[in-house]
Order: C-alpha cells, then sequence, then structure tokens
C-alpha cells in the first residue's frame, strides 16, 4: 500500500487502515476536501470552483448530422460488418420473445441472426496467445481445436480469417507484398489466437441511439434497457468464466468497459473487455492482505464510510451506489450485498440487482461523459474474499505537472458533488419509467451498516 501522507502512515496498523473516518475525509474551512483512498493511498484533493457543470445530454455545436441507416455500418463493430473482426466465440439473439445465447456459429451463418450481444477476440491482444505458449506451453483445449478445425475447414471461414489476419499485419507494419507472400500456415498460425486467445471482447448491437440525428447521439449502456443492460453483464459474466475454463494458468480476468476516446475507446461503439492474466495486481494482493487482517474491511471505509458521510445515492436489495473517496477521476462505487464474491458465482437475482444499479448510474450520467467501468473481484485463486464491486469513473480531468511531482490529484468534483449531479437526474429518469423496478433513491436507501456479506460463508 502506498502511504503519500506521515497522518495516514501514522494510522495504520498492519497496512490496515483504523477507523478514522477524519483522517481520510478531511474538509477545510474553505470547502476543500482533502481525501485519502483508504484502499490503495491515493491522496486527492477536490478544490472549490475548479468544475461545477450539470448534467446534460444537450446536442454540442461541434455535432454532425447522421446518414441513418437500416443496418448500422458506422465502425467494425456495426451490425453489417460482422466480418471484419474475428470469428465470433458466442452471441446473444432475441427470438420467440426471449434472448438466447449462440455458441461458435460457422461464417455462412453470421447473417441469419441478428446479434444483440457478440462476444469476438480482440485483434490485438494485451496479453497473447504467444505469452502463454511461450511462458506456460499453454495448449488449446480439445472445444478450441475442434472449433479451429470447423471453423477452417469451410472455405469462407478461411477466406474470413485471413482476411482479418491480413488487416492485422498491416497495422503492425506490413507492407503490402510481405503480406501476400506470407504463407497461408504462417497465417494461420498467427489466427490461432482468435481461438485459444484469453482477451475477448463483448460488442452491443448498436452504434447510435434509436432515432439517431446528430453523431453525438452514441449508444452508452445507459440507452440499453434495464433488460438489456442484464442481458449485456450476464453474457459477459458468462464470457469470464469461459476464460478461466479454457486457460488454467490465468489467475484473474480484468474485466473493464472504455466508453469514448478520451477513456481509452478504440471504437466510440459499445463494448466491454475481458483479459486473462497470470497474476494479481499489486492492488489485488493489498486489498486480499487487509480482508485477511481485518474481514469486515470493505464493510468498514465502503458503505459504513459513505453512509457516515451520506454519499449513498441508490440501492436496491442486492446493490448499493455511492460516490467514492480518493480517486483521481469522479468516481462512482456499486456493490454487490452478496456473499457470493465472484461474479459468476452470483444469482441471477443478484447480478440483476447489480446491473440495474450500474445502468441506473450510466443513465443519469448520459452519453457524453467519457469514462471507464472497472470491475473489481475475488481472484479465482484467492482463500479470503474481496466485494464485487464496480468503478464507473469520469475521465473529465487530466492530471497534469502538479499532481505528477507532488503525487496529490485534482479531482474536479468532490464526492459530494457528484452526488448531487446524480440524484436530480435519477428521480427524473424514475418519473419516466427508465429505470429498473426496486431502486431506491437518496433519502429512501435503507443504509444499514455492514450491508456486504461477501466474507460470510
Amino acid at each position: 500500500m502506498t502511504r503519500p501522507k506521515k497522518q495516514y502512515v501514522e494510522d495504520v496498523v498492519g497496512s490496515v487502515p483504523l477507523m478514522r473516518y477524519d483522517v481520510y475525509y478531511h474538509y477545510m474551512p474553505d470547502g476543500t476536501i482533502k481525501q485519502i483512498n483508504p484502499f490503495t493511498g491515493t491522496e486527492v484533493w477536490s478544490v472549490p470552483g475548479r468544475s461545477n457543470k450539470p448534467l446534460d445530454n444537450e446536442i454540442p455545436n461541434t455535432a454532425k448530422p447522421v446518414e441513418i441507416k437500416d443496418t448500422e455500418d458506422y465502425c467494425s463493430f456495426c451490425e453489417s460488418r460482422y466480418y471484419e473482426t474475428p470469428p465470433e466465440k458466442s452471441r446473444i439473439i432475441y427470438r420467440n420473445n426471449s434472448y438466447e445465447l449462440v455458441e461458435k456459429i460457422q461464417a455462412t451463418e453470421y447473417d441469419e441472426t441478428t446479434a444483440e450481444f457478440r462476444r469476438t477476440p480482440n485483434l490485438f491482444e494485451i496479453v497473447t496467445l504467444n505469452y502463454w505458449q511461450q511462458n506456460y506451453n499453454f495448449k488449446m483445449t480439445k472445444n478450441q481445436l475442434e472449433w479451429r478445425e470447423k471453423y477452417l475447414s469451410d472455405q469462407e471461414g478461411i477466406e474470413h480469417v485471413i482476411k482479418v489476419v491480413d488487416y492485422k499485419l498491416s497495422r503492425q507494419g506490413k507492407n503490402a507484398d510481405e503480406i501476400k507472400f506470407m504463407s497461408v500456415d504462417e497465417k494461420l498460425a498467427i489466427a490461432n489466437a482468435f481461438f485459444g486467445g484469453s482477451h475477448d471482447l463483448i460488442i452491443a448491437k448498436r452504434h447510435y441511439k434509436p432515432n439517431v440525428r446528430y453523431d453525438s447521439q452514441l449508444n452508452n449502456s445507459g440507452e440499453l434497457t434495464p433488460e438489456e443492460h442484464f442481458q449485456y453483464f450476464r453474457f459477459t459474466i458468462n464470457s469470464l468464466s469461459d476464460v478461466y475454463t479454457n486457460n488454467r494458468y490465468v489467475r484473474y480476468v480484468s474485466v473493464f468497459q472504455n466508453w469514448l476516446k478520451p477513456a481509452g475507446a478504440s471504437f466510440d461503439h459499445l463494448h466491454k473487455q475481458l483479459v486473462g492474466l497470470d497474476s494479481w495486481s499489486l492492488n489485488i494482493e493489498n486489498q486480499i492482505h487487509m480482508v485477511r487482517n481485518n474481514p469486515n474491511i470493505f464493510n468498514e471505509f465502503g458503505p459504513n464510510f459513505a453512509i457516515h458521510h451520506n454519499l449513498v445515492f441508490a440501492e436496491n436489495d442486492y446493490a448499493l451506489a455511492y460516490c467514492a473517496i480518493g480517486h483521481r477521476y469522479p468516481t462512482i462505487a456499486v456493490y454487490s450485498k452478496s456473499h457470493h464474491s465472484r461474479p459468476h458465482e452470483h444469482t441471477n437475482d443478484e447480478i440483476r440487482g447489480i446491473s440495474d444499479l450500474v445502468h441506473a448510474c450510466h443513465a443519469a450520467m448520459g452519453s457524453t461523459i467519457s469514462c471507464n467501468e472497472e470491475w473489481n473481484y475475488t481472484p479465482i485463486d484467492a482463500v479470503y474474499n474481496i466485494p464485487w464491486r464496480i468503478l464507473i469513473k469520469w475521465r473529465i480531468n487530466i492530471p497534469a505537472g502538479f499532481e505528477g511531482n507532488t503525487g496529490i490529484y485534482i479531482n474536479p468534483i468532490s464526492p459530494h458533488q457528484l452526488r448531487d449531479k446524480m440524484v436530480p437526474k435519477l428521480y427524473e429518469m424514475r418519473a419516466k419509467g427508465q429505470l429498473a423496478y426496486g431502486i431506491q433513491i437518496a433519502e429512501e436507501c435503507p443504509c444499514k451498516f455492514n450491508c456486504l456479506s461477501y466474507h460470510l460463508r
């Protein structure tokens, strides 16, 4: 754990923070709020007057009209451009008034159904198949090999794979002649990553909102219905579980969503990413160490702390949302209350509960705020449990020289200001029937201490 402040060091015993709330969240007479994240030690100041814009989704002056198309083709993730991504591992379709999971379809079958959500390999992996092969002697599973052979046994399948590999090579600096004279076998060897890799994308169907007029009216998580968002979550969790199943060396799957280019998105098209890792991060190791010393630490410095400072703004039977402290960006935390500590261990009702709150947060924010959605949960091989919690970080500020040479980050929106932006929007959206049933807002929230059950078995 980093310890940027002497007072913080003095109030830590065995790397576990003591219950001294005033150390971590301190009001100055001028309105400055000094914060230290109790889980990471990050020091943050919220200075008055830095930013106090209301949430809105007005069309900006820079917006351009969009040509409306029956089938979207605005980017490589769009519905009419299925063949620009590597072979699909699975998709969710809507048929006979229900959602269905369809797995490992052939290239010739892509246009027979419409994918509400698609799972495809990431063309440019962060942790590559070669990494797993060279470092762990990883070999594809029987199911992966059978799918590869089946997909490549069809001429259209081979053509699809070669075309995608050629594009990848071109983006990696190969010229046209180098790509042309590379053998098919060499290209198919590169394509093994499409069938045996551990970095996937979960891609939503729509690029723009329904009835779009301008290019700023993108389809974000909040534009989905609560049911669609639940399917999006459940499909992501199904994919997470599958990564663990197919690669025994994966100890943690990082799940995240980058919304808009300032947050690191390659396309302004709604999608999540899953990346298999062979180790825990230092951040997770620190959290596990804290839980080992104090099993209730996430209650104490999560919901309990938020309740004490009136930062909880939404809750249902299965999850709770509040404005988090000590983050370099304005951050919303959504915690699962379940005793299950990994997403794929949750029941459908528990998944729906946390999905509904995350959906409500995105809906209230709107589609114009760039943000990262980051999933945190207990690693597959951990004995001590940490709760499944999702952080939504608004990428509206850029750390600069002051932050770099002091280690103090300036967050332009304090947790209380963030709460005051979210609450009116949530009431407004609930009145319009846009939120899931059962969400309580602000003073309606039960706010019971120690509401998280992650450490109870």
